[in-house]
């Protein structure tokens, strides 16, 4: 349990709800029913053993704080995730109504020992050890099998390492989904794209040969394309969206619209993923409560070379 004031709302609620929800108890001294609800909250948070955060704020000391989060009457609990509010309740409620409240919006233990498997792959993945990130990132699904983020995360590691039959059997169920995820659609290309790049008659071309046969028929999609799927196997991305842009510039209902397709899927697999860390931008939340909290970080490298060929796209296509 914390206590909360202005000075450290920003650190302890909107910074450390990026991590683990935030449980705000919105109380006064005089407040009878916030004397019956506090213990009850304090017990539970020791009971769910760091599944979240319980923090306090007296309403009569931090007016603006309880001015910010339009309270009204005390008590009153908001859950912070992800740096907004995401649910809440007012008045003293039993502990098998705060249980029943807390287990609809908290991650199970499941679901956390898979976020840490989750954590730890990532620092194998920068530390260089990818194989022993795939590792985790198995366990993690294992833990936790409805995790479309984590099951994500391992067919592009499985698929970047060159497991393709593992890859292919652990996507078939979601591309068998309707609709599709765009994002397990695009890992269906690029997998495509991986076996046709090594078993096509094109698997033994150079490049050169490609761009030979093109020159003399600047309209040879058939092989236009063939290149585009050889460079998107190799992780030429930037040259595999040229030579999609140059089909759909002269022909844009081509091969039912593969070019376009492709192009889409390359545009998911190099948007960068969304930083569970990442501040707020300050404004409107989802629960209708103006929260602080820092300026958005700017626009990075691959994030502003996918907008760049997103806008490309637009273009050849309107």
């Amino acid at each position: 349990m914390i206590e909360i004031t202005l000075q450290n709302f920003e650190t302890e609620v909107i910074a450390a709800s990026m991590t683990q929800p935030i449980l705000i108890d919105f109380w006064a001294p005089w407040c009878g029913p916030c004397k019956s609800l506090g213990p009850i909250l304090e017990q539970l948070e020791e009971a769910y053993q760091g599944r979240f955060t319980l923090a306090k704020i007296n309403s009569d000391e931090e007016q603006q704080l309880a001015q910010a989060f339009g309270i009204r009457s005390i008590p009153t609990c908001i859950l912070m995730s992800g740096g907004k509010p995401v649910d809440g309740f007012t008045g003293a409620q039993s502990a098998g109504q705060i249980k029943a409240f807390l287990d609809k919006n908290l991650p199970s233990e499941g679901e956390l020992i898979a976020e840490a498997e989750v954590d730890e792959a990532q620092s194998l993945l920068q530390a260089g050890d990818p194989q022993a990130a795939l590792e985790k990132l198995a366990d993690a699904l294992a833990a936790d099998p409805g995790n479309d983020d984590t099951r994500y995360d391992y067919i592009k590691l499985l698929i970047s390492l060159g497991q393709l039959e593992e890859a292919g059997a652990t996507l078939a169920p979601k591309l068998s989904e309707i609709p599709r995820a765009l994002r397990f659609e695009a890992l269906g290309h690029w997998l495509s794209a991986i076996i046709f790049a090594s078993k096509s008659p094109y698997s033994t071309w150079t490049i050169g040969q490609f761009d030979e046969k093109i020159a003399k028929n600047k309209r040879d999609f058939d092989t236009r394309f063939a290149k585009a799927r050889v460079l998107m196997a190799a992780g030429e991305w930037t040259a595999a969206m040229d030579e999609l842009l140059e089909i759909i510039m002269r022909d844009k209902k081509w091969g039912d619209e593969a070019p376009r397709k492709a192009m889409v899927a390359i545009m998911e697999l190099l948007t960068p993923p969304k930083s569970k860390t990442a501040a707020p931008v300050p404004g409107q939340t989802a629960g209708g409560i103006e929260v602080m909290g820092k300026a958005a970080a700017p626009e990075d490298p691959q994030a502003a070379l996918v907008s760049t060929y997103r806008r490309r796209l637009s273009m050849m296509l309107n």
